[in-house]
């Protein structure tokens, strides 16, 4: 890869926190209200910074402990398990990251919707009428072809955005300080109202708290693209800690602007009804847009991962080759055509069933359960391999009981629904399998 296409620190970590930080920080306060009180989301948030900080940890002691390994979540897999397992790590990451991509497109238009639409003429509705799929498709198709242009390129772009989109959440959490009020917070802190025993309340906000983090692995991944390896562990960490700031700061500061019951009973995006609550329909405005641009820039990054996971699994074999097939800015071609493609026909399904936003958001954070599990797994496996440091191997065993506390939060439906998306995925594993195979006799 030509040298002029590396990417450095501060554009490194720009993609991670931009992956992180989308369409989900902006619902975030009623996703979190209607199923738990104060109480039992303090304690997941507590839970969650424990859990994603040892995950941090595995991906930046890993980056120094195997440095000749480029991709991360595949290459991580395949090395510590086996190449089936690579591979399902791969194709569940690449699922996510399209069906995530899916999920911002949806939403965006949504929020354009919340401006657009009146009783008696809906134009974007919960982004997916006929109008929003011809928007969502030709923003798609232009990001597709920025792309192209060269990652570098698309990642500054990403950088520019992610300083835009920050504004209006900085401004909302000042906001909310000034209109926080201790009695209003401590009302129903316990969530009695719900009616639901607390661990369930707490198990209830685990796969928000973990589809607010998807994105953490952003600078592994792209990790072949960075100037310096040192770079990958410090863009994951500075990304999370900023991520976690605002995440903790923007649900709980909500709680005391307005009550529980009636964050949970706001339409989303939820931080656009307390902004309009506390100034009016200017911030709910200011938090609009701001939401669109979020939504866009995650987007960005996510197809940047989505195109790179079959590129490097195509290059251990687990992919076809056609998709380590690059074009003259080292840009994944065939593989962007297959996320791009894949997006396109989601869009589409999108339109024709009437879902929404949430059902994606299910669906995209469950496949990310077992290849996260599988990363803590490698480190515990490498650390008592080749590191005499117990801090190492208590970050790769925090990591692989925070993957399992997940697997078994996210309940049996959800687990068995990841299950079915994987198993398509075995047809591309032994086709990718005999092609390999098949390559040495081509070459004599």
């Amino acid at each position: 890869m030509q040298n002029g296409q590396k990417i450095g620190l501060t554009v490194l970590t720009a993609i991670v926190f931009s992956s992180m930080v989308g369409a989900g920080i902006f619902s975030l306060p009623q996703n979190m209200a209607e199923v738990a009180g104060v109480n039992a989301i303090i304690t997941a948030w507590i839970i969650t910074g424990v859990g994603i900080l040892f995950l941090a940890g595995c991906f930046l002691h890993l980056s120094r402990l195997k440095p000749e390994l480029d991709g991360g979540i595949y290459t991580y897999a395949k090395t510590g398990f086996g190449d089936l397992a690579g591979f399902f790590s791969a194709w569940g990451y690449w699922l996510c990251a399209t069906i995530g991509v899916v999920g911002y497109l949806v939403v965006a238009f949504a929020a354009l919707g919340s401006f657009i639409d009146t009783p008696t003429s809906i134009v974007f509705g919960e982004g997916n009428t006929l109008w929003a799929l011809v928007g969502e498709s030709i923003i798609l198709w232009l990001v597709h072809y920025l792309v192209l242009r060269g990652v570098k390129q698309a990642a500054f772009i990403n950088l520019l955005a992610t300083l835009a989109k920050s504004l209006p959440l900085i401004a909302f959490i000042v906001f909310a300080y000034y209109a926080f009020d201790m009695q209003t917070f401590n009302a129903d802190r316990a969530g009695t109202t719900l009616d639901v025993p607390f661990m369930e309340q707490v198990k209830g906000t685990m796969l928000i708290t973990l589809w607010v983090f998807t994105g953490i692995e952003g600078a592994i991944v792209l990790s072949q693209r960075a100037k310096k390896r040192a770079d990958i562990g410090r863009a994951t960490y500075i990304g999370v800690l900023f991520a976690l700031v605002l995440y903790v700061a923007i649900t709980l500061l909500s709680l005391g602007v307005m009550s529980r019951v009636d964050v949970a009973a706001l339409s989303n995006p939820s931080m656009a009804g307390i902004m309009a609550q506390m100034t009016g329909d200017v911030g709910k405005w200011v938090i609009s847009i701001g939401l669109i641009i979020s939504v866009l820039a995650s987007y960005l990054s996510w197809i940047l991962y989505s195109a790179e996971v079959p590129f490097t699994a195509a290059k251990y074999n687990a992919f076809p080759r056609i998709f380590t097939k690059q074009n003259a800015q080292g840009t994944p071609t065939a593989s962007l055509l297959l996320t791009s493609l894949t997006v396109q026909l989601c869009l589409l399904m999108i339109f024709l069933t009437g879902k929404g936003y949430n059902t994606l958001v299910i669906i995209s954070t469950s496949m990310i359960l077992i290849p996260y599990f599988l990363v803590g797994a490698y480190l515990v496996k490498v650390s008592f391999a080749q590191s005499e440091r117990w801090s190492i191997k208590a970050i790769g065993l925090g990591a692989s009981v925070y993957g399992i506390w997940l697997i078994y939060a996210a309940g049996v439906d959800n687990l068995l629904l990841s299950l079915l998306l994987y198993i398509p995925g075995l047809a591309i594993f032994y086709y990718s399998r005999y092609q390999s195979r098949a390559l040495p006799k081509q070459t004599h």
